[in-house]
């Protein structure tokens, strides 16, 4: 009777056993079959050179490599939201998806602004290299943790211009009173020294300079200031550019979509976005380089550079503000504590390797 009931208790287990590996191959195939339509919106124009089209190649990426299982609408400024309030749009779910640059929501995070650009900070290789291995990307989710949505980094367009202006620059007096188009720490640093900054999307920069709204602008680069026509509008293009020498754009996810995909389609993602991260800057590499002739030689635009007694202005003035900012806020003294040692760390190394090189290849 004993062996009777061990057998039958073997049996039983057995076919519980069976039971479960079969509900659990069947769970797998239904999420294997499950589809997912997502929406992703952003700060620039549906399809614009280099920062619009980039959330499109996420897009196809994500769709190509998972097979259709999860495919994604992207939105352009204003189809769907307006371009400054992607961030809300994410973390309360409007959208699963933004693309933006992490400077627009300083007044939710000061903080968020270090993962765009910090004046006379770190360049793009720098910026990556501390994001994936020097500790940024665990900051800046933890930033972002309280709202709900996920941070990657989205591309970069790499050492910027220093914008369009409607009158020479020819000291730091003459950005006082000097209404300019500028986001971010460089912001800040503009109305230290006398100007007046002024918080516009892309879209509305030509009109605004042409009706004489802002006196000046930053925008990217000769890749996307010819496409948006900026030097019909202002006669002095000065570089370099100070206040975002490594401008990282952020892929923005909400928590609670992500959690919902299986772990596959969350590492279709989390790869989509590496690749487009890279990918942007091949892109500016190679297209500033054609802009910029075209700038110079078809439509005869002079470029300048920035004196040199304003950029040591603009220097002082940012390291105040850097100053200021971790002296108001701890956590964005605690991630610029992080960013400063990486980039004095990575610097003596640059000095020796890039400088050097770029310094003897002339």
């Amino acid at each position: 009777m004993k062996i009777v009931n061990v057998i039958g208790a073997v049996a039983l287990s057995a076919l519980l056993f069976a039971c479960s590996d079969q509900e659990s191959q069947e769970t797998a195939a239904s999420e294997a079959r499950q589809s997912y339509k997502w929406k992703l919106v952003t700060s620039w124009p549906k399809n614009f050179p280099g920062l619009g089209r980039a959330p499109e190649t996420f897009a196809n990426y994500v769709e190509r490599m998972s097979g259709g299982r999860l495919t994604i609408q992207v939105y352009g400024a204003g189809e769907l939201v307006p371009g400054f309030e992607v961030f809300d749009a994410v973390s309360n779910g409007t959208a699963q998806m933004g693309h933006a640059g992490s400077y627009y929501w300083k007044g939710k995070a000061p903080a968020a602004q270090i993962f765009t650009a910090i004046p006379f900070g770190m360049n793009v290789t720098e910026m990556n290299a501390w994001i994936h291995y020097g500790g940024g990307l665990e900051l800046w989710r933890e930033l972002y943790k309280p709202f709900g949505v996920i941070p990657f980094a989205g591309g970069n367009t790499g050492v910027q211009m220093a914008g369009w202006f409607k009158k020479e620059i020819n000291s730091i007096g003459d950005l006082k009173n000097l209404k300019m188009r500028m986001p971010g720490l460089g912001a800040e640093v503009l109305k230290k020294v006398g100007g007046m900054p002024v918080a516009l999307p892309g879209g509305q920069i030509f009109t605004s300079l042409q009706t004489g709204a802002i006196d000046a602008t930053e925008w990217v680069g000769p890749y996307n200031d010819l496409a948006f026509g900026l030097h019909k509008v202002a006669d002095y293009y000065y570089y370099s550019g100070w206040h975002e020498p490594g401008a990282m754009l952020e892929f923005t996810v909400n928590e609670e979509a992500y959690n919902g995909l299986p772990e596959d389609l969350q590492a279709i993602i989390e790869v989509a976005t590496r690749a487009v991260n890279q990918d942007m800057l091949d892109e500016y590499t190679a297209r500033n380089n054609e802009a910029l002739m075209a700038l110079q030689d078809k439509h005869g635009v002079k470029v300048l550079p920035l004196p040199n007694d304003v950029m040591q202005a603009l220097k002082t003035a940012s390291l105040e503000v850097m100053q200021e900012q971790s002296e108001a806020d701890p956590q964005f003294a605690e991630i610029y504590d992080s960013y400063r040692k990486f980039q004095r760390n990575v610097s003596r190394y640059h000095q020796l390797s890039e400088f050097e090189y770029y310094k003897n290849r002339q």
